[in-house]
């Protein structure tokens, strides 16, 4: 859906818009890396960011499973431990962090534990991305509800355009307006197709009302 790419341009607003605090990246783990690069050399390549590799993703799997599936075939296990050490130590060093999610809050990261369970436990403040498609509506919906019944900080909604899309299909498939009525859950902005540059994606962000995000 673009989490990926929507965390690149919160970070992007805060390095060239909030100079003075200093911003991390965490993405506790990932999965998928024998099919491509993964996030994690994603936000190497992309953002000067002061973390090394380990410590933006601890845990990562070349499946393109779940991690539960994925750390199976490995004849892995997911301990959950340093992966929140990790984040202790990110916290205290960063005035700001965006940790990205693993899938929807109903995606397995144990098999015990949804990424749910995680921003519960966390306590993680959170906003929901959604692909700007038809059918985005109903996701949006049961995972609004999920993030309900975890009792969650739900602080808004982003929406992506992962392939080229118009006024009109955003209208029409996920209209902001409407989908504020329905969830009574803010959409923060839209971020529009195409391959931007982390300048151009801060000066996306910086048009959004920031004010309900960072509340």
């Amino acid at each position: 859906v673009g989490k990926t790419v929507v965390t690149t341009a919160l970070w992007s607003y805060g390095h060239h818009y909030v100079q003075q605090e200093q911003w991390g990246v965490f993405k506790p783990m990932q999965s998928g890396t024998a099919v491509e690069p993964g996030d994690r050399q994603h936000y190497c390549t992309t953002l000067p960011l002061s973390q090394t590799p380990e410590e933006i993703c601890p845990l990562s799997f070349a499946a393109p499973l779940a991690p539960p599936m994925a750390a199976l075939l490995e004849e892995r296990d997911i301990d959950l431990a340093p992966v929140w050490h990790t984040y202790q130590q990110l916290q205290q060093r960063f005035d700001r962090l965006l940790v990205e999610g693993i899938g929807g809050l109903g995606s397995p990261i144990t098999w015990e534990w949804t990424v749910a369970d995680l921003a519960a436990a966390w306590r993680l403040p959170i906003v929901l991305v959604a692909t700007v498609r038809l059918g985005a509506i109903a996701q949006i919906v049961a995972n609004v509800a999920l993030a309900r019944q975890y009792k969650l900080e739900l602080r808004g909604l982003i929406l992506n355009c992962v392939t080229p899309c118009s006024d009109a299909d955003i209208q029409q498939w996920t209209p902001p307006h409407f989908l504020s009525q329905l969830t009574q859950v803010p959409v923060l902005g839209v971020l529009p197709y195409g391959s931007h540059s982390p300048p151009a994606l801060a000066a996306i962000v910086a048009e959004w009302p920031l004010e309900l995000l960072w509340r």
